[in-house]
């Protein structure tokens, strides 16, 4: 038997604070780190993040230096309601198989609210950053496939009020996202309970942008306003 064998893994370690990671190689019997590479994660803006039907909107993929030589792939987030800690699923935005020279990609007469991603690569073969963190692009424009309807009927509230983000249109199931001030994205079970088609908050409500999703549609977004019990005059 040949006791010299030695297996080696690869591990990705998470250590930087923008959710970068490193990659190392290590042998198990030897215990050594043989090497360690950074693995950025691009940060992906949209403008304007507020549509009307119809708006062009432009994706910008930033990915810190050295920054020559990356080609840009862009993709559509689409929901993934069977995975709770997942969200979403990437689909590749039309002709985005081999990227863009460009670090920014238009879309064309945006109609409803959807999320977008974006990842870089360069070398052969390909070194792949991380994928971004998922931006939306909101329309509080009416869609007949999908509405969300928030009762009481005003988008200012006060933190002791109870909330109804009702979902409605051509889908089975639903689920209320919020993206809170600092943009992070949560469902509902996070801060409320979902019943069927309705989400009902709890004290734990807070200021954010409030949409309904399935699997094929995403409503209208909401922009939520929660005032503390008392307000000083």
């Amino acid at each position: 038997m040949d006791t010299n064998h030695q297996h080696t893994h690869e591990i990705t370690i998470s250590l930087m604070s923008d959710g970068s990671s490193y990659k190392c190689r290590f042998k198990d019997k030897e215990s050594e780190i043989e090497y360690l590479k950074y693995v950025p994660r691009p940060v992906l803006t949209v403008s304007p993040s507020w549509t009307s039907p119809g708006d062009s909107v432009t994706l910008t993929c930033s990915v810190g230096p050295p920054s020559a030589g990356w080609r840009f792939f862009w993709y559509k987030a689409v929901p993934d309601l069977s995975d709770y800690y997942t969200y979403y699923t990437y689909e590749l935005l039309a002709g985005g198989t081999t990227g863009t020279e460009q670090d920014s990609y238009i879309l064309h007469g945006q109609t409803h609210t959807a999320g977008y991603v974006c990842r870089a690569g360069r070398g052969d073969p390909v070194f792949y950053t991380l994928y971004s963190d998922v931006k939306f692009v909101w329309s509080g424009g009416v869609n007949p496939a999908a509405s969300l309807t928030v009762s009481p009927h005003r988008l200012q509230h006060f933190s002791i009020e109870s909330l109804s983000l009702i979902c409605e249109g051509n889908s089975a199931e639903w689920r209320v996202m919020r993206a809170d001030e600092d943009g992070d994205v949560s469902t509902c079970s996070d801060w409320g309970e979902m019943t069927g088609s309705t989400c009902n908050t709890n004290t734990r409500a807070s200021s954010g942008v409030y949409w309904c999703e399935s699997e094929t549609q995403s409503s209208n977004a909401a922009n939520i306003t929660i005032h503390s019990e008392f307000i000083f005059i």
